[in-house]
């Protein structure tokens, strides 16, 4: 009797897991829980976007992946905008004044 429980057990375990590894129906869609970092994507960001920009907070902080997505963007826009415009002749500084 006492190995018909076991194998019982065993069995309803198995079930479990196989319900909790997708074997069953599907469960459902997940949402995420945390804010967007609303900022506009139909046009260049302006410094006032930027100010603006709240990151949500994780466990530990902000969500690394958040910041980069941000900084990434203000790169390449920046790097189109130096693009756009005719490079200015470079200033050199003559040193330290003593």
């Amino acid at each position: 009797m006492m190995w018909f429980f076991a194998v019982l057990v065993v069995l309803v375990m198995g079930g479990i897991a196989a319900v909790a590894a997708g074997r069953g129906a599907p469960m459902a869609e997940v949402e995420h829980d945390r804010l967007r970092v609303d900022v506009p994507e139909d046009r260049p960001l302006s410094a006032a976007d930027v100010r603006r920009v709240r990151f949500p907070l994780a466990l530990r902080g902000y969500r690394m992946q958040d910041v980069d997505a941000l900084l990434d963007r203000l790169a390449r826009e920046q790097d189109a905008r130096e693009a756009a415009t005719p490079s200015a002749p470079e200033v050199r500084g003559e040193g330290p004044i003593a």
